[in-house]
């Protein structure tokens, strides 16, 4: 079963050993206070909706519905809502990472009071999404529109966070090759999926699809990140996270959530490494400029470069620059220089001679980004 670590031992303990994969016992605010500083890479969070309900909801023919009237979504007035959000979003904006992002879903109770708080404290919004789901639960009064969707607000740590993880690549792959858009089609949790106790009930009125939660995690982290689930609930972030090669930290303070989610947890096989390889494309590669591959001696000065055909050539500078013909700049800008065009892409419009064949430069750019990945 999963780890469940009391929110007093968290304190006294807060190397990443001491709660790495583990379930937190405690007030999601305390127990984020007690975890160290830019500690985790993403974070998923399904915060209480404050559903407002006025009483009891029955269908037409008077059956009750098992809606979330749990006293851990009632709140005395918007006013002590937001507070709660701004508390936990303050103590999240601290433990993620420089470059790490947060999901927040939410119904239209609550998510644009979320929203506006995130920025109120300088969280950059990068995508809503629309979770529309194929089989929601009808208005049964039929005075409004059936409610058939969610939105998840997905937010860098502030605007200067370029480099938070995007796997563009992968996620257009696994759409026919084709963007992937920011409406997303799944079910609500029901079937075998559906925790229920002995009693036959739901065991956590809003559990959440586990598909919704692959695409979260497949899309924004990669194998072996630290997934912050701060409302952990019955636990999908933790056996999505486990499935899919991360590392989770779940905050719950309620212990029959807790019990099912370590059972349900502790039932999880991981893929392996060859399943968990995530595709990238050539944005997702850390840039190599030409004059490292000068520093590195792959390319040496005063070594010629020419085009595929050899129609036109240049000499390798010192600094990283090129030359001919009078004259001088950087791959890209003579190679388009020497055509008569506007732009080049000279990684691949330069040549160099191995002795056999003329290679593209590129191919050495590749060598250097094999050692950087090395280093990692």
């Amino acid at each position: 079963m999963a780890a469940v670590l009391p929110l007093a031992d968290l304190k006294q303990q807060v190397r990443p050993d001491t709660w790495l994969n583990s379930i937190i016992k405690g007030d999601c605010v305390a127990a984020l206070e007690a975890l160290p500083d830019h500690s985790v890479d993403a974070i998923f969070a399904d915060p209480p909706y404050n559903l407002q309900l006025g009483g009891s909801l029955h269908r037409p023919d008077q059956s009750l519905v098992d809606a979330v009237d749990d006293e851990w979504d009632q709140f005395a007035s918007f006013e002590v809502y937001d507070a709660f959000t701004r508390a936990w979003l303050l103590a999240c904006r601290r433990v993620l990472k420089p470059h790490g992002t947060i999901w927040v879903i939410g119904s239209y109770h609550n998510i644009f009071r979320v929203g506006t708080i995130m920025q109120d404290l300088n969280f950059w919004m990068l995508n809503d999404i629309v979770w529309r789901k194929t089989n929601p639960m009808p208005n049964f009064k039929g005075r409004r529109f059936q409610n058939a969707h969610e939105t998840m607000i997905w937010a860098s740590r502030d605007a200067k966070a370029k480099s938070y993880t995007f796997n563009y690549d992968a996620l257009k792959a696994s759409n026919d090759d084709v963007q992937m858009r920011s409406d997303w089609l799944f079910p609500i949790c029901s079937g075998h999926e559906r925790l229920k106790g002995e009693d036959g009930k739901k065991i956590h009125p809003t559990q959440k699809p586990e598909a919704l939660l692959a695409r979260v995690i497949m899309a924004s982290t990669k194998p072996g990140d630290v997934i912050l689930d701060p409302f952990f609930g019955s636990g999908t972030t933790g056996a999505v996270a486990k499935r899919l090669g991360r590392n989770f930290v779940g905050i719950e303070r309620e212990q029959d959530y807790i019990d099912a989610a370590s059972a349900r947890i502790a039932s999880v096989e991981p893929l392996g490494k060859a399943e968990l390889t995530v595709m990238t494309g050539k944005k997702a590669e850390p840039r190599v400029a030409f004059n490292t591959l000068v520093e590195a001696g792959l390319v040496k000065p005063g070594q010629v470069l020419t085009d595929a055909r050899r129609r036109h050539s240049a000499i390798v500078r010192a600094d990283g620059t090129l030359a001919a013909n009078g004259e001088a700049g950087s791959i890209h800008r003579l190679g388009a220089k020497v055509q008569g065009f506007d732009a080049c892409n000279g990684w691949t419009f330069w040549h160099y001679d191995d002795g056999q064949s003329l290679k593209p430069i590129d191919d050495l750019r590749a060598v250097i980004r094999n050692d950087m990945a090395k280093l990692d």
